[in-house]
């Protein structure tokens, strides 16, 4: 099947923090159509196992491509990426671009040679998965690394907590972890931390480099895009909101991930038949 220019890009997440990835792609590619499944019927995916996140992401991903006719996906979510990526990268290869928000990090983390030793917070499933890890020592043998799992902090912010009392003194319990102390970077392995950037910065007083998937994922589809031929020069139909859970809280979050208001869109894809 041969993808054509002005086919939409496929986006999913475990719930709605891959907005953050998506807004950005929207600001670098605004001539490109997205469609955007978060499965909100089934997050958070950084407690659940490796194998049932798979399955999630296939499921997905098969709508994406074959419902909606996607002519690439990004994998919008540091747990699906850790646990899918490559299986969905094998059964697409040499047919649909797939891209995750791993490897574009840590490229930008390897390519920098002030950084001598490297956090990474996420959730549990991303850390136990040890793709970062694995793929940085890989390649930059000489880097000293620090894990740790923050389970708290996705939760926090889907709640709304961010910016105040509350999500300083947890941020600030995390960081002072001794396992984190003399980092030069750190890599916020969720897309939901994004929110808390700034805190974060503020925390470290500006001297210890911050690494997300927003801005450097989307420049990485950009250059994909083109390499293959598939930038589009004009959009013309309107970005597609889909989640398979609704509550009044998904749509206060989504204006608050995705930095304007958008309209989400019910789809149960749990509930239709496999094609």
């Amino acid at each position: 099947m041969k993808h054509q220019a002005n086919q939409a890009i496929g986006i999913f997440d475990s719930g709605i923090g891959g907005l953050t990835v998506a807004n950005a792609i929207s600001k670098h590619l605004p001539d490109e159509e997205l469609i955007y499944f978060g499965d909100t019927a089934n997050m958070p995916y950084g407690d659940k196992s490796k194998d049932l996140i798979k399955s999630y992401a296939l499921q997905i991903t098969d709508f994406l491509l074959n419902v909606k006719k996607c002519k690439a996906i990004v994998i919008a979510c540091n747990t699906a990426s850790a646990a899918a990526y490559e299986y969905l990268r094998d059964v697409n290869k040499g047919i649909t671009p797939i891209i995750n928000v791993i490897d574009p990090i840590v490229e930008a983390v390897v390519n920098d040679n002030d950084i001598h030793k490297i956090g990474l917070i996420a959730t549990k499933t991303t850390v136990e998965a040890g793709v970062y890890q694995e793929k940085l020592a890989r390649r930059r043998p000489d880097l000293a690394q620090a894990s740790m799992a923050t389970p708290l902090l996705a939760k926090m912010i889907e709640e709304g907590f961010y910016n105040d009392n509350i999500s300083h003194a947890v941020i600030e319990k995390y960081l002072n972890e001794p396992i984190l102390e003399g980092i030069d970077a750190l890599i916020l392995g969720c897309t939901h931390y994004v929110l808390i950037k700034d805190e974060i910065n503020t925390f470290y007083d500006h001297k210890v480099k911050l690494f997300d998937s927003t801005d450097i994922v989307a420049l990485k589809l950009k250059g994909i895009l083109e390499k293959e031929n598939l930038l589009n020069d004009k959009r013309e139909n309107e970005n597609i909101f889909y989640i398979s859970d609704i509550t009044e809280n998904f749509k206060e979050s989504a204006k608050m991930f995705y930095g304007e208001n958008i309209n989400l869109e019910l789809y149960k894809i749990w509930d239709k038949p496999e094609n």
